[in-house]
């Protein structure tokens, strides 16, 4: 009966270690994730609806064009100073772009800024959703904006 368990152990184990996620995840290989778009939204309780805040796309890492994964992310060096170029623009009610509030500007990264491989990270446009105007890019883990408006 031991052996029978040591054997259903060991292939628990095995089986386990082939489930983990491959170098190309950036765990083993020293990269980040940072979304290569994104865009703000915020839920309005007293109006029972959403407010489409601005969005943020990668347009250049150091300059170059970004390679954006099948997943919709960027892969960029842990522990590298470098600067992502963005682009910001604001949306309609009804979520579609307003061209006239597109603007660029860069958002530069330290050595330490991404110390830790395989994280998820996201760009936004601002810190909140509403009440604010031009590109000021913040970087964060979650997707949801760094404030609420009040």
């Amino acid at each position: 009966m031991k052996q029978i368990l040591l054997v259903v152990f060991g292939i628990l184990i095995l089986q386990g270690c082939l489930s983990l996620p491959a170098g190309q995840d950036g765990i083993e290989a020293d990269t980040v994730f940072v979304s290569a778009s994104h865009c703000l939204n915020e839920y309005l309780d007293d109006l029972e609806k959403v407010h489409y805040g601005p969005c943020l796309k990668i347009i250049a890492i150091n300059g170059e064009e970004p390679d954006v994964r099948e997943d919709g992310f960027v892969e960029l060096p842990v522990a590298t100073a470098l600067t992502i170029g963005v682009s910001c623009v604001y949306r309609h009610a009804d979520g579609s772009p307003i061209p006239a509030t597109m603007e660029n500007s860069d958002f530069s990264v330290s050595e330490t800024t991404f110390a830790e491989p395989g994280q998820r990270w996201y760009l936004h446009a601002h810190k909140q959703a509403r009440g604010v105007v031009g590109c000021a890019p913040t970087l964060s883990r979650s997707v949801y904006p760094t404030h609420d408006t009040d």
